[in-house]
């Protein structure tokens, strides 16, 4: 079948066969996958054409498969969580949605409470199993939409479930219809996307759920997992591992409009935020994030990632409240005792403080020389420089003013008493052969011995 697409204004095929590969011995892909050898990735110089949605969002994970990763959260602690993203999702809701476990009481607890709050974004969903035993955990709770695993890898459907394909297809089949027909709307996570027969197994099953969305006139979401962390955004890379090919044949091929289309991605390989960012450009309306980034192994897309990736590729945050981020870590790691790494972007202790002593001096001219943007005004964090031999008295006193956010009336100055007493004992330290970088611990130390000896204290 031929229609006029509006998009390129040109006449594209839209109707593929692609019938079921019900094969007797699983494709384990060994060529891209020799397990006792780095995975392979491979060429065939197949190109997909850019294609972003006319609307991006992002999906949040962190109370499922971030939770899942660590200790579980207290029902209080999910619940301001819950109140952050929403304070970080602003009006136009581009935090859209959040997913939750319903196995425990006190995650069940939790998805109460935050239904009562009765926020528009994020929407309350949750995560099962393919199985009627789950389903009557939705059905109980009274959740809309409800997250479905359906493993489409061999290595899962094979070797987990003990299953053939015709097998794991009526299985899904059959948890997804009992969703619909209670009036749940099935969100598909098709796990390991990445090592799956992409159109011997994935397109088929999803053609046959798009032609169940049709006659149920009820919508059906596809989630593309890369659990494993396989994904590549590289042009003209081969399947399964292409997230541009993956994308473009759930939509294209399998006719998934965008806004039902999500990707979740793992960060095996340090690209999990390149591969989100990717499912975006080329047709996926939704990425699937946790906070910090936490999750299974090596952990999921950090979302805070996402929404300065949203806001490079749409030009404006959307009414995104940016500094809600910094509270965040704070709570967390206050929280949770729990210290994110000090260089992680956005959010680590350091990942705005300037150490070497040349481009310290040129922040201290004019910080946009060595800051990303304005992170005082986007995430309530000043740009910080490590105190040095070459920091020099005006450094100790940016240090200070810095490290206690004191702007205007309550920065102190280089001729303060406690900052001239600091930089003394600074000089001191490396006339003695010290060659490393001052601590904030150690400064935070000699601040208040510097106190003591003058007598003066820094403004309240």
């Amino acid at each position: 079948m031929l229609e006029f697409s509006k998009k390129t204004n040109l006449l594209e095929r839209t109707e593929f066969t692609y019938p079921l590969q019900d094969v007797e011995k699983p494709n384990m892909f060994r060529n891209l996958f020799p397990y006792d050898e780095v995975p392979k990735v491979a060429f065939n110089h197949r190109m997909v054409p850019i294609n972003m949605p006319d609307n991006i969002w992002i999906t949040d994970t962190t109370f499922r498969d971030g939770q899942q990763s660590r200790e579980p959260f207290t029902t209080e602690q999910i619940v301001t969580l819950f109140d952050y993203l929403h304070r970080l999702s602003g009006p136009n809701g581009i935090v859209r949605q959040s997913e939750f476990f319903l196995y425990s009481k006190k995650d069940r607890d939790a998805v109460c409470k935050c239904m009562e709050r009765g926020y528009e974004f994020p929407h309350v969903t949750s995560w099962i199993r393919a199985s009627k035993k789950d389903f009557q955990l939705v059905r109980d709770i009274g959740v809309q939409e409800t997250g479905i695993l359906v493993s489409c890898s061999d290595y899962h459907i094979f070797h987990k479930l003990k299953m053939t394909r015709r097998q794991a297809v009526d299985h899904y089949t059959a948890v997804i219809k009992e969703c619909i027909e209670t009036g749940v709307r099935p969100r598909c996570h098709l796990e390991d996307i990445t090592r799956a027969d992409f159109y011997g197994f994935v397109v088929p099953f999803v053609i046959a759920l798009m032609k169940l969305m049709e006659e149920t006139r009820m919508p059906i979401k596809i989630r593309a997992c890369d659990t494993m962390g396989y994904g590549v955004s590289y042009p003209g890379a081969t399947l399964p591992r292409s997230v541009p090919g993956i994308i473009y044949g759930l939509n294209h091929h399998a006719g998934v409009p965008s806004e039902l289309l999500e990707w979740h991605g793992h960060n095996d390989f340090y690209r999990a935020v390149n591969n989100s960012a990717t499912a975006w450009l080329y047709g996926c309306s939704g990425v699937n994030c946790s906070l910090f980034g936490i999750g299974e192994r090596t952990g999921n897309t950090p979302l805070e990632a996402m929404v300065f990736e949203y806001a490079q590729f749409r030009g404006t945050l959307d009414g995104m409240d940016t500094t809600i981020i910094t509270e965040m870590a704070e709570y967390f790691e206050k929280t949770f005792g729990e210290t994110l790494p000090e260089r992680t972007p956005f959010v680590g202790r350091n990942f705005n403080v300037t150490r070497a002593g040349i481009h310290a001096d040129g922040l201290l001219k004019n910080e946009e020389i060595y800051n990303i943007f304005d992170t005082e005004k986007l995430l309530n964090r000043p740009v910080v420089v490590a105190v040095s031999d070459t920091s020099g008295v005006s450094g100790v006193a940016h240090w200070i003013n810095a490290y206690f956010k004191r702007k205007d009336d309550r920065a102190v100055d280089k001729n303060h008493p406690v900052v001239q007493e600091v930089k003394a004992w600074v000089d001191r330290e490396y006339a003695e052969g010290r060659v490393t970088f001052i601590t904030d611990e150690e400064m935070l130390e000699a601040i208040d011995k510097a106190v003591e000896a003058t007598g003066v204290a820094l403004l309240p």
